[in-house]
């Protein structure tokens, strides 16, 4: 399997002991996950406030994709996006699903905005079958 691209929707999921926490483990356990700096940003401040030291440590093993922003795609992606009505895509997951794109990763995440941008701009999902669970 590609590496995966694991979105803070999925993080604060299985942070909380919700039902994806098996797949997240298969997946860390695969050795496939990735992070961004993106991701970090919205995952870390949460870790520090409740002195959760030791979650950041571990989180900070995860490889990272580094995050090379091409704006003119960002901006591009949103005006398809506005065009086809889709108005609530913000712009950090537009700058998430570029990332996973360029850096030729499968997305994890349970925001159901990706699913649209799937077919339109190459985004790849994990889906059900990679690894036996349930449907995003």
């Amino acid at each position: 399997m590609n590496r995966v691209l694991v979105d803070s929707s999925v993080w604060i999921s299985y942070f909380r002991g919700q039902t994806n926490g098996r797949r997240v483990n298969e997946l860390l356990d695969a050795g496939v996950v990735v992070t961004n700096d993106l991701v970090r940003a919205e995952l870390i401040p949460a870790m520090r406030s409740r002195s959760e030291s030791r979650l950041e440590d571990l989180f900070d093993q995860i490889p990272r994709l580094p995050l090379d922003i091409d704006w003119s795609g960002i901006i591009a992606m949103q005006t398809d996006n506005l065009e086809k009505g889709w108005n609530g895509v913000g712009i950090p997951d537009l700058i998430i699903a570029q990332n996973a794109i360029v850096g030729d990763a499968i997305l994890y995440s349970l925001d159901r905005h990706f699913l649209r941008m799937r077919e339109r701009f190459g985004l790849r999902l994990l889906e059900p079958e990679d690894l036996g669970g349930d449907s995003l």
